[in-house]
Parts: C-alpha cells; structure tokens; sequence
C-alpha cells in the first residue's frame, strides 16, 4: 500500500525565494521585507496566490540597503532616493570611462576659450 503524499513547494524556485526564505537569508522580519517590498526598495513578483517570491540577486541589494542605513541616518524611504542616486552615478562614471576610451579627454589647463567641439557639444545638451 502506498501512502500519499502532498507535495512540500521548495523554497527556492527557478532562481526565485519564498519571502520566509528571502527573509531568513537577509536576516530580516519577514514584516520589514513586506514594507521594502511596499516602498519599492526590492522588486518581488505575487503569484496567483498572493505569495511574495523574490529573485536570489536581491539578497546583495538588501544586503545594500542595510549596510547604507546602518552608515547613514536615513529612514527607509530615503534610502530608496539613495540607493537611485549611486546607481545613476555608477551608470555615468561607467559611461565616462567608455568615452574616455573612446574619444580624446580634453586637457584641463586649456585657454578658457570654449573650442569648436565644445560648443557643437553644449547644443546637444539644451
């Protein structure tokens, strides 16, 4: 005779965490990830059945997020305008080093006179 058996849902699920799960992996409330989760600091995804699952890449950002506010004294909503702020610095020193490989860097003690360059430049800008 067989016994049945309900089947027990793994934690993890092609590359995504229960909120307990995500939640024991950072070291947090489960409470404290649903308010993250609510002032859009960590994207999760609600299956049909309301569950909260997040990506495995968020631990780092949760990680993140905790190490800022332990240095800073922000509240968490702050922190989210951190947080975008970094990022878009990250994006543009990494566009600058792009260029800077691509194109000449201008040398710092110049004449003062803005050079041809410069002023087709400053048009793309406004």
């Amino acid at each position: 005779m067989t016994t049945p058996y309900l089947p027990v849902p793994s934690p993890v699920r092609r590359g995504r965490m229960g909120q307990d799960e995500f939640a024991r992996r950072v070291g947090l409330h489960p409470d404290l990830v649903r308010r993250f989760v609510a002032l859009g600091l960590v994207p999760a995804v609600r299956d049909d059945n309301g569950v909260l699952w997040f990506a495995t890449a968020q631990v780092a950002a949760v990680a993140r997020l905790q190490r800022l506010r332990a240095a800073l004294p922000l509240n968490y909503a702050a922190l989210g305008l951190v947080v975008d702020l970094l990022d878009r610095i990250t994006e543009l020193e990494t566009l600058l080093r792009v260029r800077g490989r691509t194109e000449p860097v201008r040398p710092r003690g110049g004449t003062g006179q803005p050079t041809a360059t410069d002023q087709n430049r400053s048009h793309q800008w406004t």
